[in-house]
């Protein structure tokens, strides 16, 4: 098998057509297995020391295996400048498959054992705090002790990154910390679920208050710990759409049904705010050739649903159900509106491994930020979208709660 390096120059000609690297890039984002190899041959390449220096932006990763005793680490690339690009999502919407997995694998992350309780103990506990502190890149170098251990991640919850090492040693500098987040930091009186809700009220990105409930920044002062990073992205994402949604739920409803459409790493979102007391769900069709879905035969359908009152048990389809609710209670807050939620996500094989749940959120707020098709009614809307997915509508309707709540079996019936 033929890497991307079999291949020399930025243009070459593979069995006779002209492409560019970037074309064959692309070849193998749209196959996992060939993804896989390529990551790994990239990262590899990127190594050729124990040690590496350069600017991290500000990113840091706490694992969850083994808990209460876990990995914790910085993430740095080797190359010094403004990388902040590679550590905020939120500025990721433009970007290719291609392009997020290629600087996301830059990041080298250094892995230090420690209990969860420690915050407060240790130089690297110290520098993992800064970095979530950090109010821009801050230079670093890293010290690795054996060799870096290449494998890529595929969690929806979390986006890719490079070769994973432990640390025999870890030095940063020109570091600046951020007021609004040092701010909560030092008040450790506030309760963590404050400390959030206040920073994302000051505009502080979600990603960076993740960031900082994860390297154990917020809460009451004994009660600080490190958060994994998976679980610290829809901690967050949890907590800040349900307190939108305490002011949402008492707001008068829409008063017409809006659909709003978004197609983006090959990944296409409906979403359909209709007339009534809130109400959400949210589904995910998988094609065979998607990471979740890898070797299929069928399109694979499953989704999450909740009523006026809530949920109480973790939502069927993971971290993504609570990164569109959070985008979703944000438009609702800003409308002065409540309504029946309902997003359908077609996720096609270009989509060919998960880039964190930050795609789900940033892209349906992208969906959100524009004008929305008004209908009369449900029913012309969901007739209108049938038209533009290519899941058959009886298969939505069978796997949708309000669906089936709000069609009559006559009106199902002209969709079959």
């Amino acid at each position: 098998m033929m890497s991307l390096y079999d291949y020399g120059g930025d243009e070459q000609t593979k069995d006779g057509i002209h492409v560019k690297r970037s074309d064959i890039a692309y070849a193998h984002m749209r196959d996992p297995k060939l993804l896989r190899y390529y990551y790994k041959a990239k990262t590899v390449s990127m190594l050729g020391g124990s040690d590496i220096e350069g600017s991290s932006p500000t990113d840091l990763f706490i694992g969850r295996y083994g808990y209460p005793k876990v990995f914790i680490g910085p993430m740095l690339p080797p190359q010094f400048g403004d990388t902040s690009l590679l550590g905020t999502p939120e500025r990721w919407t433009n970007l290719s498959m291609e392009e997020i997995v290629d600087f996301r694998m830059r990041l080298v992350r250094g892995m230090h054992l420690s209990n969860v309780h420690d915050v407060e103990k240790g130089r690297y506990e110290e520098y993992v705090r800064d970095l979530a502190l950090a109010e821009r890149p801050a230079d670093a170098e890293m010290k690795f002790k054996g060799k870096p251990h290449v494998h890529m991640e595929l969690r929806d919850e979390v986006q890719p990154y490079g070769p994973s090492v432990k640390l025999d040693d870890f030095r940063m500098y020109n570091f600046k910390a951020d007021k609004k987040v040092e701010s909560l930091y030092t008040d450790v009186d506030a309760k963590a679920a404050t400390a959030l809700i206040e920073l994302y009220n000051r505009g502080v990105p979600v990603s960076k208050i993740q960031k900082g409930l994860s390297a154990g920044l917020f809460g009451i002062e004994k009660s600080r710990r490190f958060v994994p990073t998976r679980w610290s992205i829809t901690a967050v994402d949890d907590t800040l759409g349900k307190n939108n949604l305490k002011t949402v739920k008492h707001s008068d409803t829409v008063d017409a049904t809006y659909l709003y459409y978004n197609n983006s790493l090959d990944n296409r979102w409906f979403i359909l705010m209709m007339p009534g007391s809130w109400q959400y769900e949210s589904i995910e069709a998988w094609y065979p050739g998607t990471v979740w879905n890898e070797d299929g035969k069928n399109v694979s359908i499953f989704g999450s649903y909740e009523g006026y009152s809530g949920r109480k048990t973790y939502a069927e389809i993971g971290g993504c159900y609570y990164a569109a609710r959070l985008a979703v209670s944000e438009k609702l807050l800003r409308r002065g509106k409540q309504a029946m939620v309902l997003i359908l996500r077609e996720c096609h094989p270009g989509y060919s491994m998960p880039v964190g749940v930050w795609n789900v959120r940033e892209h349906v707020r992208e969906a959100l930020r524009k004008d929305p098709i008004v209908m009369n009614s449900p029913d012309e809307a969901f007739g209108y979208m049938s038209k533009l997915l290519d899941i058959p509508a009886k298969a939505w309707i069978k796997n949708s709660r309000i669906l089936k709540d709000m069609l009559t079996q006559k009106r199902i019936a002209q969709y079959m």
